[in-house]
């Protein structure tokens, strides 16, 4: 039964509870707060099972998915989990005059899994795996569920799952959780779950230009679930304002009928083992022909992970202050920042050195006394003690990462970016290391050329991970999983043509005055030859 609003339509308390709180407590808790317009959308479909009567709410916060769903039907009961004190007390108050809502002090995960619920609805803790003890989390959920996980999946997902779990016959779920699991290695179980369970009838897909969350680095999704067996396919969405939600309404409104069969995959079809953006954004490789896995011409694999930069980097002075030689230091590229251009030259790392940047990394093989007395300094500090160091025999060895030809960027805003490190010199892990194959090393410039162009960044970009703000990431896996074209199948004359090309442009950078019209020629004979 629909009711005149009685409950806050907006954020209004949230962005007062915001101002008032510091954002290392709220980071502490991962309170990122639902825009209002989204939780009404949320909460209209879990008020479209018409049997619903009781609903869970598993991180309750102020309350928003409670305040939407009374304004729409003030007769359910509201159940709420909430682990921190401060908000818990404060969400009381709020609903203090309302019987229909129950909020308790309690972890979640820990706890209610005997219970059934007609609806849930959840904007889920956002922590890093390695944020919270998921080992006992991941028992009890194997355990009820029977089914295998990951010990890197997020908690968000954990969420997602126990309260699938929950549902009743005809219950609805709704949850708002990052996007990044339909395109991440962790999320392949998560979605081989939500594929057996067959509860999964939509995904929204957020591509605001600005966060959901102000606070949170973050892209986001909502998924829609139900335990009907009314509907065998999922449909994915893509908004990019609030406006856009005025068509995932009637959608909603609509169900199980489909409005439209566009970006509809029906469950049989769905393959848990790939990015799911392929279900709901255009892939740019389907432009090309001729292409070939980038594994054809070399692997990508991370730069090298200290555990403790701040111990093991050097610069010059810190190495001269400690009496460190050059024997025992490798000269390493540590910040993306010192990399300007396309190529890295010897040059290059001499301006790093004349400016005292931090260059070097601890080699200390057969240490003499200096090193020896840096490294007993390094145990009183306990750097030896630290998740990496403590795996390794010596604690204070390095990974064995021969330098490699050809570096990429982590993270952009704009693309993949690739350097040739002519210098020959070693790199940390805020770039990757890009390997060529034996039988390509001769090819390796004709490689590079076309990494720099917009017809490669577009055909990778299809394996990108986001995370918000325009914030780009690509692990080792994704470029290698991505797509290239074969340069085998270029003419002796063009690819003459683009080497041509190549070392005008290199010539131009080293100059200091990069011409990328080079560039521009070299990614037109791409197009004219590969579309």
């Amino acid at each position: 039964m629909l009711t005149i609003s009685k409950h806050s339509t907006t954020n209004d308390i949230e962005n007062e509870y915001s101002k008032l709180t510091s954002i290392d407590h709220r980071k502490k808790y991962a309170q990122f707060f639902t825009p209002f317009t989204i939780a009404d959308l949320m909460s209209k479909w879990l008020i479209g099972n018409n049997e619903l009567e009781t609903v869970l709410d598993p991180a309750f916060g102020l309350g928003v998915f409670s305040r939407s769903l009374l304004n729409l039907n003030e007769n359910i009961n509201i159940k709420g989990f909430e682990i921190d004190e401060s908000i818990f007390l404060k969400a009381q108050c709020i609903f203090k005059d309302n019987n229909n809502v129950s909020i308790q002090l309690q972890d979640y995960m820990y706890n209610d899994w005997d219970n059934k619920y007609d609806g849930i609805i959840c904007n889920p803790p956002y922590f890093k795996f390695h944020d919270y003890d998921n080992k006992n989390i991941l028992k009890e959920l194997e355990y009820r569920t029977s089914f295998k996980l990951n010990g890197f999946t997020n908690l968000y997902t954990l969420f997602l799952l126990k309260s699938i779990y929950q549902l009743n016959k005809n219950g609805r779920a709704a949850y708002l959780i990052p996007s990044e699991f339909l395109n991440s290695d962790y999320g392949k179980l998560v979605k081989s779950y939500l594929i057996k369970s067959k509860t999964l009838r939509h995904i929204i897909v957020i591509n605001f230009e600005k966060n959901v969350f102000d606070d949170a680095l973050t892209t986001a999704s909502i998924l829609l679930c139900a335990n009907d067996n009314k509907s065998d396919s999922v449909q994915f969405s893509n908004v990019s304002n609030l406006n856009d939600f005025d068509s995932i309404e009637q959608i909603i409104e609509n169900y199980p009928n489909y409005l439209t069969k566009d970006q509809t995959v029906e469950f049989k079809n769905l393959n848990p083992d790939i990015k799911w953006r392929a279900y709901y954004q255009k892939q740019n490789a389907l432009k090309y022909k001729n292409l070939v896995p980038f594994t054809y011409y070399g692997k990508v694999v991370r730069g090298i992970a200290t555990g403790a930069n701040e111990y093991f980097v050097f610069s010059p002075s810190k190495a001269k202050n400690n009496g460190i030689t050059n024997d025992y230091l490798l000269p390493c590229i540590c910040k993306a920042i010192d990399v300007q251009e396309s190529f890295f030259t010897d040059s290059d790392f001499d301006g790093l050195r004349e400016n005292d940047k931090s260059i070097y990394l601890l080699n200390a093989i057969n240490p003499d006394e200096n090193v020896q007395k840096y490294l007993i300094e390094g145990e009183k500090q306990e750097v030896n003690k630290k998740f990496l160091t403590s795996n390794r025999t010596p604690w204070y060895s390095i990974e064995n990462r021969p330098p490699s030809p050809i570096w990429v960027s982590v993270f952009n805003r704009n693309g993949l970016r690739f350097i040739r490190n002519e210098a020959g010199i070693s790199n940390l892990t805020t770039f990757h290391c890009i390997y060529i194959n034996k039988f390509s090393i001769s090819k390796t410039d004709l490689l590079f050329a076309y990494l720099l162009t917009d017809v490669s960044k577009e055909i990778f970009d299809d394996n990108r991970r986001e995370y918000g703000s325009g914030l780009q990431k690509f692990e080792p896996n994704d470029i290698n999983k991505s797509k290239i074209l074969n340069l085998e199948c270029l003419s002796s004359e063009n690819e003459e043509k683009i080497l041509e090309y190549y070392y005008l442009y290199r010539q131009t950078v080293l100059n200091g005055s990069p011409d990328e019209n080079f560039v521009n020629e070299i990614n037109q004979i791409f197009i004219e030859n590969y579309t």
